[in-house]
């Protein structure tokens, strides 16, 4: 293992041991689901404005024609309620060159890139340990925070996604790898955004599907 290595572990394992422990539910406890097998209407949960479909509990993204870029904030798929701290699982399929991301402390729905954090949903499942990362690569934290390491499954293979959220600290599980991990409350434009706000996922004109999404809040 290399200096580098070793110190991302130590940092992680320091960062995680304090959310573990505050956390006294068990795994299976205390769980919401907002998108299931069981789910027969998307806007029981979720609003938006974007060409989201629901089919046996997958919510799918197919972008009409003309749509590109991702400041169409509304057609993003948002929560109907606020959340705090929280921990979230959802699974994601891409395309090849697939981009999206899950957002959350978000203040204004009309506004997230400057008023909400951002965790990277991205086709990055060329990169191998060792290759350089970026915060858009999948488990980066936009702005500014690159994962540790890559995790992501090839476009058309389901990923699964574990975020966790409490005062400040942030722990990014990718197909169940460690791959970002980090406490904001050192300062930073991060630490600004405000602590309570939907959480959503992004419609950057690219076809993603989602589904088996839920969260507790902590």
């Amino acid at each position: 293992m290399s200096r580098f290595s070793l110190l991302v572990l130590i940092a992680t394992l320091a960062l995680a041991a304090p959310l573990a422990a505050e956390d006294k539910k068990g795994d299976d406890e205390g769980w919401t689901e907002l998108l299931s097998a069981k789910t027969s209407r998307l806007d029981k949960n979720w609003a938006t404005t974007g060409n989201w479909s629901l089919n046996e509990g997958v919510a799918t993204l197919t972008p009409r024609d003309g749509e590109k870029g991702w400041s169409r904030w509304k057609a993003y798929l948002w929560s109907k309620k606020e959340y705090t701290d929280f921990e979230v699982e959802f699974e994601y399929k891409l395309e090849k060159g697939g981009n999206s991301g899950f957002y959350f402390r978000v203040g204004d729905v009309n506004d997230p890139v400057k008023q909400g954090i951002e965790v990277q949903i991205y086709d990055s499942a060329g990169k191998k340990a060792g290759d350089k990362l970026t915060d858009h690569d999948a488990g980066g934290i936009i702005p500014g925070l690159k994962p540790h390491r890559p995790a992501a499954k090839p476009a058309g293979e389901w990923n699964k996604m574990r975020i966790t959220h409490r005062d400040d600290k942030i722990i990014v599980m990718l197909n169940d790898i460690n791959v970002n991990a980090h406490d904001l409350s050192g300062g930073g434009q991060l630490a600004e955004r405000p602590k309570t706000g939907p959480i959503g996922f992004q419609d950057h004109a690219l076809p993603i599907s989602l589904r088996n999404i839920r969260v507790r809040e902590l």
